[in-house]
């Protein structure tokens, strides 16, 4: 590694202003302190000062992400083989599972984050602004939020999308109010719904004969439906990263441990959805309502959703009494649409992307109310 940043220092010189290749500055720093640490500092006085960058703390989200991706990948194999009718038993054929779930899982990894970052990188140049980190997570996220038999070329279109227009045009990373990844799946739900729903799209190349409904789908169904421990596990047709809330929880563990997902907002969020859960199971007049009010951390991307993407720090509330707000309202609303909605029982998407839409008020009432109280006691 030493061998590589010395070349990398000899050869700054040539991206600097005024030189040679000074039309790639954008691209070669952006290459440079991806893999090493920035030796530049601050001239000035710093208000706060920390020992992680913008790049860092995107990369532990990443790694966070890494056990629902490795599991992902063998469910989509495991699936697969079990709608064939073949390595039926949980431990039979892990490797080949493995494997096919690769072959099916990486190609989208990489159009995500060759589409994505190549976007990024060509809109850094044109404007002349450093790149920006934050498509780091999106890249890895916009796959596990996606069915297993989505088309690769679908993905590169909503990539491109979300990227230009729920983080571009209002200004690049750090200025989205939407969160990104999220928007990715939104525009392929609503401009290709026959892609993003129904019982074909959850298993890679499903024999015609097996069923492949979801957990939710069963709910909403009435059908027999999936074990407590089989959901937990992540046993289950699903998105590609939503399925095993064990592997999320680890992720979970991950950020909370690292200072770098909010606690508040992931809790906050699981509350609002079991207090909707119970006031539903009170009422029974439909059957989703019906569904014991713990089964909806288990089914869907609930637990997906509240760990990695309700807790985005550029999209969520910001003041601490605000992220319990956003969150309840987040958990509660994603419960709503499943309930009232039967089409569409997964409601965590635009129940987050609601959240977003009103974390700026939440806190704006949060500050409010603390000056005004400020102010009384004064």
């Amino acid at each position: 590694m030493k061998f590589l940043k010395d070349k990398i220092l000899e050869l700054r010189p040539l991206f600097k202003k005024g030189a040679k290749y000074e039309k790639f500055h954008t691209l070669f720093d952006g290459f440079a302190t991806f893999l090493f640490t920035p030796d530049e500092v601050t001239h000035q006085g710093t208000h706060i000062k920390a020992g992680i960058d913008l790049k860092r703390t995107m990369f532990i989200v990443v790694i966070a992400l890494i056990p629902a991706l490795l599991f992902g990948m063998w469910n989509v194999g495991h699936q697969h083989f079990l709608s064939l009718g073949e390595f039926v038993g949980i431990g039979d054929g892990f490797v080949e599972k493995f494997i096919y779930g690769a072959i099916k899982v990486i190609p989208v990894v990489i159009v995500s984050y060759g589409v994505g970052l190549g976007l990024e990188f060509f809109i850094a140049s044109k404007k002349g602004h450093p790149i920006n980190e934050g498509f780091l997570v999106s890249g890895m996220l916009i796959p596990l939020i996606m069915p297993p038999a989505i088309p690769l070329w679908m993905v590169a279109v909503a990539t491109i999308f979300a990227v230009i227009f729920a983080k571009e045009v209002f200004g690049g990373t750090g200025m989205n109010v939407l969160n990104v990844a999220l928007i990715a799946r939104v525009f392929l739900f609503f401009a290709y719904p026959t892609y993003m729903s129904g019982d074909i799209v959850w298993i890679a190349e499903k024999a015609d004969s097996y069923s492949g409904a979801t957990a939710l789908a069963n709910s909403i169904n009435g059908a027999p439906g999936f074990s407590a421990y089989e959901m937990f596990m992540g046993f289950i047709p699903g998105s590609i990263g939503e399925t095993s809330k064990l592997a999320i929880l680890i992720g979970a563990a991950i950020l909370i441990l690292t200072g770098i997902g909010s606690w508040k907002v992931m809790v906050s969020v699981l509350a609002g959805a079991g207090i909707m859960g119970l006031i539903f199971n009170a009422i029974g007049a439909n059957a989703f309502m019906n569904v014991p009010f713990y089964n909806h951390f288990l089914m869907g991307g609930l637990l997906f959703g509240a760990v990695f993407m309700a807790t985005d720090p550029v999209t969520a509330a910001q003041t601490e009494r605000g992220k319990w707000y956003y969150g309840v309202l987040i958990g509660m609303i994603a419960v709503m649409i499943r309930v009232f909605n039967p089409a569409y029982p997964e409601g965590i998407m635009l129940a987050i992307l609601f959240g977003n839409v009103m974390a700026p008020l939440i806190d704006y009432v949060v500050v409010q109310a603390n000056i005004k109280r400020r102010l009384t006691r004064a």
